[in-house]
């Protein structure tokens, strides 16, 4: 029950309708009987700067922000962590003392627990990841920690992809990073060992598959950082059909909000009832 005392807590983006996050988040603090509330609120991007103000007077405890606008919050909060800075992406936002609100990525960090949870390692790996938003920067920041041979960047906007390689360069730590066309995505796919999608594709109904269906072998891992509610996306459905190992965007949606939710509240989350909440 809602009282004068509740946190509040919620995501912005647009569209936001799809969002699983409130019925994640919402099921944790009720098993756990934390006093706190979290919304989906749908935010047009022009409208993006005085909903974030309007959020930090209401005295949000934090919120999350999904597509599009998690690379326009950068300007908008008064500092950044460093995943946010490298990735150039916020998907966390924290407000603290004096209404200060702190930009945090956890999109990286929680590819990479659901990474582990499926028992991939992606030390010593080479990886492909298509897209070259804030999401796939994010999960680029954190395979690089990681420890990854190669990360192939392959976008449809090529020069975007260079300007990521560019902010990656200096995080890269001995691990070859390297830029792809999609016209030469076949050559790319057949180079790399895990291949992740971090674009659109797999939202809508009809979406063609990111990456071509006869690449995805048992020797490939397919990670999609795309989720939809109550199913799979096809990309994920395809590779298990053929007997590869995935991991799903729904598990990575999962252990972004696990940690999101480590930091806001100071709490350890209920990860058992936001996972039952997904399902």
């Amino acid at each position: 029950m809602l009282t004068g005392r509740t946190k509040l807590l919620g995501v912005i983006g647009h569209p936001i309708g799809h969002t699983l996050s409130p019925r994640m988040h919402n099921a944790a603090f009720a098993a756990d009987g934390a006093d706190y509330a979290y919304v989906a609120m749908d935010v047009m991007p022009d409208r993006l700067p005085a909903a974030v103000e309007g959020l930090s007077a209401l005295g949000f405890v934090g919120f999350n922000v999904t597509m599009p606008h998690k690379e326009a919050m950068l300007p908008l909060v008064d500092e950044l962590d460093e995943a946010a800075r490298l990735a150039g992406a916020v998907n966390t936002v924290v407000a603290g003392k004096g209404g200060k609100l702190r930009g945090i990525n956890t999109d990286g960090s929680g590819f990479v627990e659901a990474c582990a949870e499926a028992g991939v390692s992606l030390s010593g790996r080479r990886v492909l990841i298509l897209g070259a938003g804030g999401a796939a920067a994010a999960i680029a920041v954190a395979v690089l920690g990681e420890g990854v041979s190669r990360l192939c960047l392959a976008n449809r906007t090529i020069e975007k992809a260079k300007r990521l390689r560019t902010r990656l360069s200096g995080f890269a730590e001995g691990a070859e990073v390297l830029v792809r066309p999609l016209d030469e995505i076949g050559e790319a796919v057949a180079e790399a060992e895990v291949l992740i999608n971090a674009t659109y594709l797999g939202m809508k109904e009809g979406d063609p598959l990111p990456f071509p269906a006869a690449s995805l072998t048992t020797e490939k891992v397919v990670c999609d950082a795309v989720y939809r509610a109550a199913r799979e996306t096809a990309l994920i459905l395809h590779a298990r059909e053929d007997g590869v190992r995935t991991v799903s965007g729904g598990r990575m949606l999962l252990y972004q909000g696990v940690q999101a939710q480590r930091i806001w509240t100071g709490r350890e989350p209920n990860v058992e009832a936001m996972s039952g909440a997904l399902a």
